[in-house]
């Protein structure tokens, strides 16, 4: 074998190491509960401010928008609702709070 054979195999042996890269899969556990009847019922993507209100109620608390495009939160005993402009973009259900 050349020299030049060499150091072309040593070269491509070299890159296949650098270009191989594992995989980790991590078990992520979602922790919310489903939005259903048996979990937590709260307010889909897309649905209208209007539909959430007459659906769920008036919130605890209305953040005013901000930014660009405009998002707004809503607050809920078990869950906040965020928008933007007047559309149900998540909701996500709030942390239970720590006990002393």
């Amino acid at each position: 074998m050349t020299l030049k054979k060499i150091i072309f195999t040593g070269i491509i042996f070299m890159t296949s190491i650098a270009t191989h890269a594992d995989v980790l899969l991590l078990d992520v556990i979602n922790k919310e509960p489903a939005n259903s009847i048996d979990g937590l019922l709260r307010p889909k993507n897309g649905q209208t401010m209007d539909k959430v209100r007459s659906q769920f109620g008036e919130p605890l608390k209305v953040y005013p928008a901000v930014g660009e495009p405009p998002i707004t939160r809503w607050n809920y005993e078990k869950y906040a609702v965020y928008f933007e402009h007047n559309l149900v973009i998540h909701s996500v259900v709030n942390k239970p709070k720590k006990t002393p």
